[in-house]
């Protein structure tokens, strides 16, 4: 009997999240495959690659080869479901998404969706991450170009062979409210950061602040070839991004050398 193609799907939007869903039901459209989902219980939105070390964790089934991870962030999903339910096997790839909204630049820092793949790629797995640029004035959002992406990609790597080395892992977004576009593949850009803090009070007088969403401001980074990932959605087209965990600072290794002597 044929070994089914295993995929291993977690996102940072929530088991109930429409990505997360809209994903898991077009990954089992394929052939050969079998998808089994571990998504945090509750958002877990720019948590990070951060992993619960603090209180133990607990698989909740939703249904068959889905569960949830009682306040479990992607990292932690990622890292029980290896030892949990897969054992001495590991999984063929690892998709986390589809995120509500984007994850380009220096966001990869934040984002929970792509520490999913980083902690995949940890693992020695294929990991993708992936991503709807959204616009927030439609809340539901269409993830429909999104899904006839993973897909094409999916089954051009079960063909062939996963494109990056070890430690790398696909970082993809989709533009908004596209319904064909052209892949580009691109480095991560500059994003433009702000500080945007709301301060309210309760009935009380005690303080408390909500942290704002800031407008998605990019700039290429210097001296580079190609288009950065923002460049790419602004123009209405996929990006694919090559992203490594090693973030070493080579080009300044020699001048700190200097200046530590």
């Amino acid at each position: 009997m044929k070994k089914k193609y295993n995929i291993l799907v977690t996102n940072d939007d929530g088991y109930e999240a429409k990505g997360l869903l809209c994903l898991v039901e077009a990954l089992k459209e394929l052939d050969d495959v079998k998808v089994t989902v571990v998504a945090p219980a509750n958002e877990k939105s720019a948590c990070g690659h951060s992993l619960t070390l603090t209180r133990p964790l607990r698989f909740v089934g939703v249904s068959d080869d889905f569960f949830k991870l009682d306040d479990g962030t992607p990292s932690d999903c990622v890292y029980l479901s290896l030892s949990a339910i897969y054992g001495d096997e590991k999984p063929d790839l690892l998709v986390s998404g589809i995120n509500r909204g984007s994850n380009m630049g220096e966001d990869i820092t934040y984002s929970g969706t792509a520490a999913g793949a980083m902690e995949g790629v940890l693992h020695d797995i294929p990991s993708i991450a992936i991503s709807q640029v959204m616009d927030f004035t439609n809340p539901d959002g269409d993830f429909s170009l999104a899904t006839r992406t993973i897909k094409k990609l999916i089954l051009k790597i079960k063909e062939s062979s996963f494109p990056l080395p070890e430690r790398e892992f696909l970082n993809i977004n989709i533009p908004a409210d596209i319904k064909e576009a052209k892949i580009e593949i691109t480095y991560a850009g500059y994003r433009v950061y702000a500080n945007d803090a709301h301060l309210h009070r309760n009935p009380r007088g005690e303080e408390h602040y909500w942290l704002g969403l800031h407008p998605l401001n990019f700039s290429p980074r210097d001296g580079n070839n190609g288009l950065s990932d923002y460049e790419a959605i602004e123009a209405g087209n996929i990006s694919i991004t090559p992203i490594q965990l090693d973030m070493s600072a080579y080009k300044s290794m020699k001048k700190l050398q200097k200046w530590i002597d």
